[in-house]
């Protein structure tokens, strides 16, 4: 009871004394433009203060815990494999990225094999992979069900697997056979956006959540945004657009032209599983002349690509996104790898997540984290 109490004074503080957070300094904190969210009375103060705590707390700059805190010394002379679902995938190309640059740390070699962006393309390189009988494979950022003979074929031959967003919780899967998977809580990201929402709108807004149905990831996410904004009668969803991932350059542009028709002026923000989605929204946005930084105010739950930040810091109808740290994850990977080679257990670590936005990125086009560097290399002895 003592906790919920410190809670809900914290929030009131927010609330009352730092209006700054949601009221008339909104736009600095928040990426904002000149809205007015309505009324003061919300209809839903007790959601509205809880969402104003977990937004100010994912919109610090350094996150209380950069990694875990202990873990077996670095193995010597490993060889790795990072399998790539594609390397135009920002996500994808980010965490290698960071894989190679804690690989030099450690003393590891890598070599990366890149899948293509097609199932062919991704069977072959896991199949190339394996024939270079590596100490260790990354799955990075594909389905492992797509290469279920080669996941086999490694496990057979002791070869461990560590994922990056291969599946849709973090930490080891039985099936597939992961040692660990290297990703934020979808629960997590999709409740920052939606929070976010709630905050900015101090609890009114229209709201249109754009999805991908047939990736049932993005599907689970949609639906705990929509849950989360629920929990606030003041914010409304007015419609969901599902617009697969693959169609969006050519779909979204047109969505976004009859959402401004259907809804002028209830349309006040908008949260997407993606920040791709806003990169195609842009377009149709500025030829209806609306301002980059007013409504709708748009939040990506997902990714935080180079992109999205670059649309973020110059507040260009996009307000904030919940970026993955994909350096850091890529660090967590070789260590999730050599607790393998060890015997070890998964660190169980889950980067906590970050709400960034024009006031707090700093013009920074990626989420990196503090400290992490530092607490890997103290666990290897590096």
């Amino acid at each position: 009871m003592g906790g919920a109490v410190a809670v809900w004074s914290v929030a009131v503080a927010v609330l009352a004394g730092g209006v700054a957070l949601v009221g008339c300094e909104r736009g600095a904190s928040v990426g904002g433009g000149a809205f007015s969210p309505g009324p003061a009375k919300t209809g839903c103060p007790a959601a509205l203060a809880h969402a104003a705590v977990a937004v100010a707390r994912a919109e610090k700059g350094a996150p209380a815990t950069p990694g875990p805190t202990d873990g077996p010394p670095a193995a010597a002379g490993k060889n790795i494999v990072y399998v790539a679902q594609t390397m135009t995938n920002p996500g994808v190309a980010g965490a290698a990225e960071g894989v190679r640059e804690a690989a030099r740390v450690i003393g590891w070699k890598l070599r990366l094999i890149d899948g293509q962006g097609t199932p062919t393309g991704i069977q072959a390189a896991f199949d190339q992979a394996i024939e270079l009988r590596p100490a260790g494979i990354v799955i990075g950022g594909f389905d492992p069900d797509l290469t279920s003979t080669q996941v086999a074929t490694a496990a057979a031959r002791h070869i461990p697997l560590v994922g990056w967003h291969a599946v849709g919780s973090p930490g080891p899967s039985s099936h597939p056979a992961l040692f660990s998977n290297v990703t934020t809580r979808v629960e997590d990201v999709a409740k920052a956006g939606a929070d976010w929402v709630i905050t900015h709108s101090r609890g009114h807004a229209g709201v249109v959540v754009f999805t991908d149905a047939s990736i049932p990831f993005a599907r689970t996410k949609s639906t705990l945004i929509e849950k989360e904004l629920a929990t606030c009668p003041g914010v409304r969803v007015l419609t969901e657009e599902n617009i697969p991932i693959a169609d969006s350059s050519g779909r979204t542009p047109v969505e976004v032209a009859s959402l401004l028709s259907r809804f002028p002026h209830a349309w006040t923000h908008s949260i997407a599983v993606n920040d791709l989605y806003f990169a195609d929204a842009a377009p149709a946005l500025r030829a209806a002349r609306r301002k980059g930084a007013g409504a709708p105010f748009n939040i990506g739950a997902g990714d935080g690509d180079p992109s999205a930040f670059q649309r973020v810091n110059s507040r260009q109808f996009q307000a904030a996104t919940v970026p993955e740290p994909f350096a850091q994850q890529g660090w967590q990977i070789l260590d999730e790898l050599n607790r393998a080679f060890a015997d070890a257990p998964a660190s169980g670590y889950v980067a906590p997540v970050h709400i960034a936005t024009a006031a707090n990125s700093h013009g920074a086009t990626t989420w990196d984290p503090p400290g992490y560097r530092a607490a890997y290399r103290r666990i290897w002895g590096r």
